[in-house]
């Protein structure tokens, strides 16, 4: 029994950990973003050079590929949380969530 409330224990405080790293990479890739933005409106207004466009392109998909692999730790991490809490693995995923599956319950594919 102290395993599992070790591993629940773990599970949330690194849960808690990549909810704020999620939130940072949020806002570094919304700032890349705006970044880009300005950086595309200069050059096209002459005032920049191409390279310095380029450069912020390549920041703002660094930044997106970082957030992109920030989420798919958090959706890792929830999967981790919810067998420790003891899920059935015999559910399916719908668009409200997991839904119990039956004999007579069909096989929901995304």
């Amino acid at each position: 029994i102290q395993i599992a409330f070790r591993e629940v224990s773990d599970a949330l405080a690194r849960r808690g950990t990549i909810v704020e790293q999620a939130r940072a990479t949020e806002l570094l890739s919304a700032a890349a973003l705006d970044t880009f933005q300005l950086t595309e409106a200069r050059y096209r207004g002459g005032i920049d050079t191409f390279l310095s466009s380029l450069d912020a392109q390549r920041s703002l998909y660094s930044a997106q590929r970082t957030l992109v692999q920030t989420r798919l730790i958090a959706a890792g991490n929830l999967v981790t949380l919810y067998r420790t809490l003891g899920g059935d693995q015999t559910l399916d995923a719908t668009d409200r969530g997991p839904v119990p599956r039956t004999p007579d319950t069909p096989r929901v594919n995304p």
